[in-house]
């Protein structure tokens, strides 16, 4: 199922685990930045039963500032070759918008780019991606993250996305790239009421002809709802990465990989 990968031989629906080597992502930012850390996460992402491992170099929160080019750069390779060492068989996905970045990741060892604009940020994203033959995240967005939920209007949501989608993967195409996961971009560019009726609708993305990531974990769609905070959003989290599993999901991006993992064992249990 999962040919975007050959070192992914589960058909199973795959668990995504975050590490933000940041200082201001939204839940995470600041707790892993040592090599000590960094290596810890790496290590807690797989000993969970964590399939991917996803580094971020910058936050990408609604409102989240760019930081230098060179400074993601730096942060992203140094946490690549750190865990390559030490895990030398993990998947390592990249989190970044930025051509320069993406190359050099897959240099330092990484598998795959987790690109949140669709290749839309930056012209070279896809061309570079068709060059360098890894698998490609393909997330919708509106904005870049200082901007995108101030552009939050549609007139068909499902409609305008899927021609986003169409319209990425023809470009995608072009270049050769044919490794794609689609990921609807939960929070970017939406409000609360779109996100959860994208989520009712998730299954509409299985059009497109593959696999779909979803990534709420501990997300504003859940926290607002409840009027708290990330910290308090792990019941929200777990319901909601039960319902995209139900809908049809292939890969869950996550903050609580055990969680996510339970969650994945008990909807196999009732659907596959």
């Amino acid at each position: 199922m999962y040919s975007f990968n050959k070192k992914l031989s589960s058909t199973a629906p795959l668990i995504m685990g975050i590490l933000n080597v940041t200082e201001d992502s939204f839940y995470d930012g600041g707790k892993h930045l040592t090599e000590k850390d960094i290596l810890l996460r790496a290590e807690q992402i797989l000993a969970e039963g964590g399939d991917i491992i996803d580094i971020g170099a910058m936050s990408t929160r609604p409102n989240a500032l760019e930081i230098p080019e060179n400074e993601e750069n730096s942060r992203i390779v140094s946490a690549i070759k750190l865990i390559r060492e030490r895990f030398p068989n993990a998947v390592l996905s990249i989190d970044t918008y930025r051509t320069s970045v993406a190359e050099a990741a897959v240099e330092a060892g990484a598998d795959m780019i987790n690109d949140i604009s669709g290749g839309t940020f930056d012209p070279d994203m896809i061309p570079i991606i068709g060059k360098l033959q890894v698998p490609y995240c393909l997330m919708h967005t509106t904005a870049k993250p200082s901007e995108m939920q101030k552009h939050t209007e549609y007139k068909d949501i499902l409609a305008e996305m899927l021609q986003f989608f169409g319209r990425q993967l023809e470009k995608l195409h072009a270049h050769y790239v044919h490794d794609i996961i689609i990921d609807p971009g939960f929070g970017f560019g939406k409000t609360l009421e779109q996100n959860y009726f994208l989520m009712k609708n998730l299954q509409v993305f299985q059009e497109l002809g593959f696999p779909i990531l979803v990534g709420v974990s501990r997300k504003s769609m859940i926290y607002k709802l409840f009027d708290t905070t990330p910290d308090n959003a792990l019941n929200g989290t777990t319901a909601l990465n039960t319902v995209a599993l139900m809908k049809g999901a292939d890969i869950l991006r996550v903050h609580d990989v055990k969680e996510a993992t339970q969650v994945r064992k008990i909807v196999n249990l009732l659907t596959f």
